[in-house]
């Protein structure tokens, strides 16, 4: 028990987890309430195809360096609306309008990817999820609208509980469905476009349909269903978010194995309740337990991905190694002891081989938490040449878009007010940076850079390929 609390203890101990939980929590019950109402409408995929969709306005607004929620939240609900009217005005019916609109969506959003360079992170990081990288604005968006559309659940849970059940006879006492009809649509594109970031746009629909599917097992009831889906949904989401951190899972893959897990256990629950025998069942119980060994198979090597910022500027530039003099340990030492700009000792952060990336992505997400602090990182030792100028870097290597080849960490330089000629190690020598967060702006964009008050060569090497 008290190996649990530790561990709990020490993930909340990161800020960007309890960031992370607040959000996933929020979005599950919207999902699981509104889940809900669209699997008993036949119409639970529509998260699937909106979810395409959000990929491609993500893609447009990272190509036009726009914030993409912002731009994708009334893209995702003008395409809701219209998925709804191609169902009801038209001869496409349900699954061949989200199959029409998806696919198209998912096409231009590839083509903006090819045709754009440098944006390779972001749209991954929706793609395949990475809760673990969200910033502080994305967080109050999240919650604000997360609340705005349970609030707007409640309010009208009578009508939507008419207009799923018998929409005809709703509408012939008086309920206008068409009207209830886009709020569901509404609510569903806020939380589909919220909980992309949690998922990923191939892994959101899951959200939605197996809390309500699992729930389904066993209650009968609207209200009952709706309730239990809620739990389940928030417990799944915080046992593969643990699982996640404790075994360095993908997050989003990670909570539909458990969904996948709580269907398979309530099936089997229901199925004893009646009494049947589970020999019976074994057909069906073997499939689940096949999905769920082939998802984990397909999901364990997609890990959240993230590249260097700062080594955009040397795409296509050759690596040059060189070997230069051992740095003398004794220049710089004094200023450690003051590692802020104004002179004043500021405070630490260690980043530390658990949850690497997770921690660099925080800083560069939230730089403005950062500046000032002293932070302090081993890596490997790298080298980049971009236009006759030389970049040093501090990084260990993790997952990328295509491969193996991303990888995380901070460019590095001497302080302005280092007084001897600054030196560095051999390039891939394991060292340990310690100096300021500060950024400077080149060609009109900004980078972030450890300003280098100590870089030392410690005796022994952490690991050099890191997945979280």
């Amino acid at each position: 028990m008290n190996d649990v609390f530790g561990t709990l203890m020490e993930m909340f101990s990161y800020t960007f987890l309890a960031r992370a939980f607040i959000v996933g929590a929020l979005v599950s019950i919207c999902s699981a309430l509104l889940g809900v109402s669209l699997v008993l409408k036949r119409y639970s995929m529509i998260g699937d195809g909106l979810s395409h969709v959000g990929f491609g306005s993500l893609a447009i607004a990272t190509a036009l360096n726009l914030a993409p929620l912002a731009v994708s939240i009334p893209i995702v609900i003008a395409a809701a609306f219209l998925l709804l009217r191609l169902g009801e005005k038209t001869l496409i019916k349900g699954d061949a309008a989200i199959a029409l609109v998806s696919t198209s969506s998912l096409a231009l959003g590839v083509i903006i990817i090819s045709q754009t360079t440098g944006m390779n992170t972001d749209v991954c990081n929706y793609l395949f999820g990475s809760i673990l990288a969200m910033n502080k604005h994305d967080v109050y968006l999240s919650v604000a609208l997360s609340i705005m559309a349970l609030v707007l659940f409640v309010l009208f849970y009578h009508k939507l509980f008419a207009i799923t059940f018998d929409e005809t006879f709703a509408q012939a006492t008086g309920v206008r469905a068409g009207l209830y009809n886009m709020l569901i649509a509404f609510l569903t594109a806020i939380t589909i476009v919220l909980g992309m970031r949690m998922m990923g746009a191939m892994l959101i629909s899951a959200l939605i349909i197996f809390p309500a599917l699992t729930s389904m097992r066993l209650f009968k009831q609207f209200k009952s269903v709706s309730v239990c889906s809620v739990c389940v949904s928030i417990c799944c989401f915080f046992i593969g978010i643990v699982i996640s951190y404790v075994y360095a899972t993908p997050t989003g893959a990670s909570v539909v194995l458990v969904n996948i897990l709580a269907f398979i256990l309530f099936w089997t629950i229901n199925s004893l309740k009646k009494g049947k025998s589970i020999m019976k069942n074994r057909s069906a119980g073997a499939l689940a337990a096949l999905i769920c060994v082939l998802f984990a198979a397909s999901c364990g090597n997609r890990k959240d991905l993230s590249l260097l910022k700062a080594a955009a500027k040397s795409n296509n530039a050759g690596t040059v190694s060189v070997q230069l003099p051992p740095r003398d340990e004794t220049a710089g030492a004094d200023k450690d002891k003051n590692s802020g700009s104004s002179g004043t000792r500021s405070e630490t952060i260690e980043i530390k081989e658990k949850l690497f990336i997770a921690q660099v992505n925080d800083v560069y997400l939230n730089p403005e938490d950062y500046f000032g602090k002293t932070i302090k990182l081993e890596g490997l030792f790298k080298l980049q040449q971009y236009v006759d100028k030389n970049y040093y870097f501090v990084l260990r290597y993790g997952p990328g878009c295509c491969g193996n080849d991303g990888n995380a960490g901070f460019e590095v330089a001497w302080d302005d007010s280092f007084t001897l000629q600054p030196q560095y190690p051999k390039e891939d020598a394991w060292v340990e940076a310690t100096g300021v967060l500060k950024s400077y702006e080149e060609d009109g964009f900004p980078y972030l850079y450890i300003a280098l008050t100590n870089l030392t060569l410690p005796d022994t090497r952490g690991a050099e390929f890191v997945t979280q």
